[in-house]
């Protein structure tokens, strides 16, 4: 079985609708792919009749914008939760409309240096889909300011621009702690990701998994191998699970569907551990 567990559409930053995400998934031979858009499930229902139509199982997912008190961006995974649950959906709610206000200001800043507006930015967002960098991205692409979003989150989007804005997500602890009151599987994304910025140190895993981590995406392009062994021995050491997966985008970004894969008995231990929803056959 090729199991792809972190993949987005364009509900959240993808350039797939949730559909052509689970066509693409078959066609590259992926058995089990989850569809996990920023702060969002409303790619779901989409998702689940492509996929019953492609023969490939659909896990219902998200990922969670988190921030830690330093001000560290952590990503987590979260597989089979309920998406009706009130205690996540009032975190994820004000965290998107962060987003946007975010976004907002960000183009204001933008507007000062580049020929960027805000309909421009909105031109490249799909309806109710989640706002964020990668769609002013894709506006300083069409605008010729930039090849391509690579270069734009590694000059002009960057974190340590001075068009940064930052905005609200949740205490990475609390946010494992209400994926798992919704019933859902949490996993700590691309954690040593450092190329994309600060990364956690000890406490912050110590209070992840005191609040019920269930696992660590290890295998994932943006993890260089030192940092891989190091998440190898946590994860042996406490019991976590050990995931792999592309973080596939379309075309917003290199990453290949199935080019980092989970194991069968992973994937069983995560449908027998999430309550929330189901896996989609």
């Amino acid at each position: 079985m090729r199991i792809d567990l972190h993949v987005h559409s364009n509900v959240s930053d993808g350039t797939q609708a949730p559909a052509g995400v689970m066509a693409s998934a078959a066609e590259a031979g992926i058995d089990v792919v989850a569809l996990t858009d920023h702060d969002s499930t409303d790619g779901w229902a989409e998702a689940a009749l492509a996929a019953r139509e492609h023969g490939i199982a659909l896990v219902p997912g998200m990922e969670i914008s988190c921030r830690t008190t330093e001000g560290i961006s952590v990503h987590l995974l979260s597989y089979l939760h309920d998406p009706a649950h009130p205690g996540l959906l009032d975190e994820i709610t004000k965290a998107k409309d962060a987003r946007y206000t975010r976004a907002e200001r960000m183009v204001t800043l933008l507007a000062e240096d580049y020929p960027l507006t805000w309909d421009d930015v909105i031109h490249h967002v799909a309806p109710g889909a989640t706002l964020g960098r990668p769609h002013i991205a894709d506006a300083l692409v069409a605008a010729g300011v930039v090849e391509d979003r690579t270069e734009a989150f590694s000059s002009i989007l960057t974190s340590r621009s001075r068009y940064f804005v930052q905005h609200y997500a949740p205490d990475p602890a609390l946010a494992v702690e209400l994926v798992r009151d919704a019933g859902g599987v949490p996993v700590f994304a691309h954690p040593v990701a450092s190329a994309r910025g600060r990364i956690v140190g000890e406490r912050t895993y110590r209070e992840m998994i005191d609040a019920g981590l269930a696992g660590v995406e290890i295998y994932h392009r943006d993890n260089p191998e030192e940092g891989r062994t190091f998440l190898r021995k946590l994860a042996e050491r406490h019991g976590l699970l050990v995931t792999g997966s592309s973080d596939y985008h379309g075309t917003g970004k290199p990453n290949l569907l199935g080019e980092n894969l989970t194991s069968p008995e992973v994937f069983a231990r995560i449908e027998e551990l999430g309550t929330g929803s189901s896996v989609v056959r």
